[in-house]
């Protein structure tokens, strides 16, 4: 299959802000951003919609030219909105779509704009999959740069392990290939260094992997049986089959006013009988004081799961994330309680994700160097912008106690205005900092969106900031 909407055109798409409507410019600058809390001080000097990989060097020479920062968005699905910065050039990805799968090689190759949701869609045709992100609307780009906590992880790792090759522009304007090879340093970087990657990626080179049914097992608990849930959910995961991804949830279900916890296992296997064999032994050993019980091996699809995901995660709302890798050893349910059974508003929820045992290999040579047995985030989601003091405290407050018993965090639900902490071993975030340094020296792809974005070329300290604070 050939190229997907790729235009030739030697004109570049840029729009500035001094002389342009600025309701069209806000639009351009803004409109793709999925958070509406957002930092409107924030003003870029321009906004490129690019459509063809020319467009981004044609950007990034104009940058060069005007001494401006380039900052790059894929699918604006980042809390903090890092693509919107202070009198860069903002290069948007969105119209960039060019997509091609090699029968071959089984490898995809796509813009950094395609959604998890859109690929799997044309892959799935095919008889294939990416294991991208859960919510239908997040980038490969940002996603595939943190890391990729995508589709049973736990199981069959990070999706940037199957980054075969990336295509990207350069802080001086060149085009060039990276793989294991060829400038591996960047391709390195790639595989989790986050939103501080020195260049402009214009395409990923993608390992697939066979499609397969998927059948879930849901299981609906009151939140007075949450340590008890969350600790069957810890311990049946290092004996669980390996196609398992599983996942503990507490939330307000539609128009109940309290708090339930769910602990979900989804299989993805050749027929229903491989389901039910893999989610049997979950089933027969789940505690006592289930709401739900008749949902063992309901048959789904990677469809399904997007429309559920989307509706967890409604467009036009103000957003709060957070994260934490917590250690192994520690007591999860008790260090989690307060985030798991205090949500702040209706639409927010609290997420336990199971990575043993990938949290028990040796990873990569890669930028990704930070996990653990056990991941937790908080996604916290409401209406109005007067309740943002109260969210956001609500979420910096739990998160100064867990950090107490974290290892560290994912870059993709983070805020690095707000906390300091440790996204890479020690030896990995040196590394990656001087990849940087080498590729960018002038600091002109915007990086790390720190306290007044001053973080340049230094790049983000690898450092917990509330792991000792009394």
């Amino acid at each position: 299959m050939g190229d997907i909407n790729a235009l030739n055109t030697s004109t570049l798409p840029i729009v500035y802000r001094d002389s342009t409507d600025p309701a069209e410019f806000h639009e351009a600058a803004w409109g793709r951003v999925f958070n509406e809390r957002r930092d409107l001080t924030r003003r870029p000097k321009a906004v490129v919609q690019a459509t063809t990989s020319a467009h981004i060097k044609e950007a990034v020479e104009r940058a060069i030219q005007e001494n401006a920062r380039v900052s790059v968005r894929s699918g604006g699905h980042s809390w903090a909105g890092w693509s919107v910065r202070d009198e860069a050039i903002l290069i948007d990805l969105g119209n960039l779509r060019e997509l091609h799968y090699d029968e071959a090689t089984q490898i995809v190759s796509c813009s950094t704009s395609y959604t998890g949701r859109v690929l799997n869609k044309f892959l799935n045709e095919r008889g294939r999959m990416f294991a991208g992100g859960h919510c239908p609307d997040v980038g490969l780009g940002g996603f595939l740069l943190q890391g990729g906590m995508g589709w049973n992880c736990k199981n069959w790792g990070w999706a940037c392990e199957q980054i075969a090759a990336i295509d990207v522009v350069t802080a001086d304007g060149r085009e060039l290939h990276c793989d294991e090879q060829e400038n591996a340093d960047l391709f390195w970087a790639a595989r989790g260094g986050g939103p501080g990657f020195p260049a402009v990626i214009t395409k990923f080179h993608l390992r697939t992997r066979p499609m397969l049914k998927m059948f879930d097992s849901t299981y609906l608990y009151p939140i007075s049986e949450y340590k008890k849930v969350l600790q069957w959910v810890i311990d049946v995961c290092p004996t669980a089959d390996e196609s398992l991804e599983i996942v503990s949830v507490a939330l307000y279900p539609p128009g109940s006013d309290e708090i339930h916890i769910v602990a979900g296992f989804t299989a993805f296997k050749k027929d229903k009988a491989e389901a039910e064999a893999a989610l049997r032994p979950i089933h027969e050993s789940r505690p006592s004081g289930a709401i739900v019980v008749d949902a063992f091996c309901q048959p789904t699809t990677l469809e399904e799961h997007y429309t559920r995901q989307g509706a967890a995660n409604p467009d036009g709302h103000r957003y709060c994330s957070e994260n934490a890798y917590i250690e192994n050893d520690a007591d999860v349910p008790a260090v989690l309680e307060s985030a798991f059974t205090t949500l702040p508003s209706k639409k927010a929820f609290a997420l336990y994700f199971a990575m043993n045992p990938t949290s028990r290999r040796p990873l990569p040579d890669m930028a990704l160097s930070m996990h653990s047995d056990h991941y937790f985030a908080l996604y916290t989601i409401w209406e109005d912008a007067k309740d943002d003091e109260r969210c956001t405290n609500w979420v910096h407050s739990n998160m100064r106690s867990i950090e107490r018993k974290a290892v560290g965090s994912y870059l993709g639900d983070s805020d690095f205005q707000h906390r300091r902490t440790k996204f890479w071993s020690d030896e990995n975030g040196k590394k990656l900092m001087e990849i940087r340094k080498k590729w960018d020296p002038l600091g002109r792809i915007c990086g790390y969106l720190d306290v007044g974005d001053k973080s340049g070329v230094d790049g983000l300290e690898n450092i917990f900031e509330w792991k000792t604070d009394a």
